[in-house]
């Protein structure tokens, strides 16, 4: 952060999101306002300055709408996040390991929050799935566990990108055991290098993710969903067929 007397500007990072102060003769400011004043920006963060910009994720997809019945329930749990983007702050960087944040623009809510509805409607979408929100008292043959590894703009690129990083591991919640693991990655240009240029790609690189995750999730759920039809956890098994040596005279008639 930096100071210039003779027309004053902080500027906070790649958004200009400064505040323009004209100097004011200095017979006319106290000492203490003058001290005050060299302590830097905070001096002019008030408790009425306007609210931050709020955004979302709501991606349109380019994939077929639903056809037919689903083959079966998927568990979908609350996708994670990795730290520094597991609120609603929205991140970018102009060096590699440094991750900072826009002061004056924020997700509506933490995008693993709002990614939520997003996977559900993406794994229904081609009609293959029926899917649950975890917790959901229902029975389901899978279950699908996500993380957020990263959602950021890229001003280090000319002109600047999003990067939207997903892992995701593919349960089988009748064998209980892990069917497949991956990594989804898209990275979309920014149309302008500020805020909203990133929300605009951020949204286009979700949808990307989104797209090859549900085919990706069919694809591995081949022969796996109709081994045992109606069964998940909690249902009860099929019966074992007795020997006839242990049958009752009316069970061998």
């Amino acid at each position: 952060m930096h100071w210039w007397w003779g027309g004053s500007r902080c500027r906070p990072g790649p958004e200009n999101e400064g505040t323009e102060v004209k100097p004011a003769p200095m017979t006319l400011i106290p000492l203490t306002l003058l001290a005050l004043t060299l302590a830097g920006c905070a001096l002019f963060a008030s408790p009425g300055a306007a609210p931050p910009s709020l955004f979302a994720l709501a991606p349109l997809s380019e994939s077929a709408p639903p056809h037919g019945v689903a083959a079966s329930t998927i568990d979908v749990a609350p996708p994670g996040a990795r730290p520094g983007f597991d609120g609603p702050r929205m991140a970018y960087v102009t060096r590699p390991y440094e991750l900072q944040f826009f002061a004056r623009h924020q997700w509506v809510d933490a995008p693993a929050r709002m990614l939520a509805p997003l996977l559900a409607d993406a794994l229904e979408r081609g009609g293959r799935f029926d899917a649950m929100p975890s917790g959901e008292r229902v029975a389901s043959a899978l279950r699908l566990e996500t993380e957020v590894v990263a959602l950021q703009q890229e001003f280090s690129a000319h002109p600047s990108q999003v990067r939207f990083t997903l892992r995701a591991r593919l349960l089988d919640n009748v064998e209980r055991r892990v069917l497949a693991n991956a990594t989804f990655e898209a990275v979309e240009t920014a149309p302008s290098d500020d805020p909203y240029g990133g929300v605009v790609a951020a949204n286009r690189a979700v949808a990307r993710v989104l797209d090859e995750l549900a085919k990706w999730c069919a694809e591995n759920a081949i022969g796996r969903t109709s081994e045992h039809p109606g069964r998940g956890i909690g249902a009860p098994r099929p019966p074992v067929p007795r020997s006839s040596a242990d049958q009752t005279p009316a069970e061998r008639m």
